[in-house]
């Protein structure tokens, strides 16, 4: 199992529409993704206010080799682009690897 994180930093007037990334965004991740070798998406946010991260989802892929297919594939400009309807925040990606 391998892991891909996707981080959102929080700044002084970060935009961050926390329905609509769970509701509508992560879905369509795992339904350009999935047949990839996305396993599951999960989201996680900060308990308070303040925080320096507005949030973090886990990717959780079959392999390595998967994330890359991914992030290579034609969905990635869909989900890219789908990002303006949720934050006008950069994600940061991050590889890691599950027990």
């Amino acid at each position: 199992m391998a892991l891909l994180f996707v981080s959102y930093e929080a700044g002084a007037e970060a935009r961050f529409d926390r329905d609509y990334y769970v509701a509508t965004h992560l879905p369509l991740v795992e339904r350009l993704w999935g047949p990839l070798g996305l396993r599951s998406a999960q989201a996680y946010f900060p308990a308070s206010d303040g925080a320096a991260i507005i949030a973090i989802a886990a990717l959780f892929f079959e392999s390595d080799d998967a994330i890359g297919a991914a992030l290579g594939s034609a969905g990635t400009a869909e989900i890219l682009a789908d990002l303006a309807n949720f934050t006008d925040v950069a994600p940061t990606l991050s590889r890691g690897v599950a027990p």
